[in-house]
């Protein structure tokens, strides 16, 4: 049985109830693949993850994600979901969350900078995600070809995520 047929079946037994995520090592399993899959590939595993009711709401996995990125990597999600949310979404939502007012020079001037990516508290990554996904659900997807540029950083989905991405991963290159 080869690399990928095993990871497939463990990510199976993971994702199907029949092995606790303790049971095996999903990150382990997930570096002997991931540089070897094309990014494409990667990024729809990502995005099984992202969609999944297995695995936390997208918004509290990419703000994981964003909690462990570099600034270029959060501006870079920053301006994806600042891009899905299009300027008339961006500042109704700086008029409606208190919370945000603070940060409207930030995210109100088209592109934010990895200097200004820097000052952005995960609480309000996760605001704005929830509210991306729910105006452009595509918003999944982009932010899941982003991540696969870099494949280190998707091990900060957790194990039961990773377990679901290889298992997509698994099927697809079946």
């Amino acid at each position: 049985m080869g690399l990928l047929e095993d990871i497939g079946n463990m990510a199976k037994r993971v994702a199907g109830g029949g092995a606790s995520v303790a049971e095996v090592d999903a990150s382990h399993e997930y570096d002997q693949v991931a540089g070897t899959l094309p990014q494409s590939t990667l990024a729809e595993g990502i995005a099984h993850a992202f969609k999944s009711d297995q695995t936390p709401e997208f918004e509290k996995m990419v703000t994981g994600l964003f909690g462990q990125s570099n600034p270029d990597q959060k501006a870079g999600l920053l301006n994806q979901l600042l891009a899905a949310l299009g300027p008339g979404g961006v500042q109704q939502l700086l008029g409606s969350t208190g919370g945000l007012a603070g940060l409207a020079g930030i995210l109100s001037g088209g592109t934010v900078t990895p200097q200004q990516a820097q000052q952005v508290p995960p609480q309000t990554v996760e605001v704005l995600a929830q509210h991306a996904a729910k105006k452009d659900p595509s918003i999944m997807d982009k932010a899941a070809s982003f991540y696969a540029q870099n494949p280190t950083l998707v091990k900060a989905l957790g194990a039961g995520a990773l377990a679901l991405l290889l298992s997509k991963v698994s099927s697809a290159r079946r």
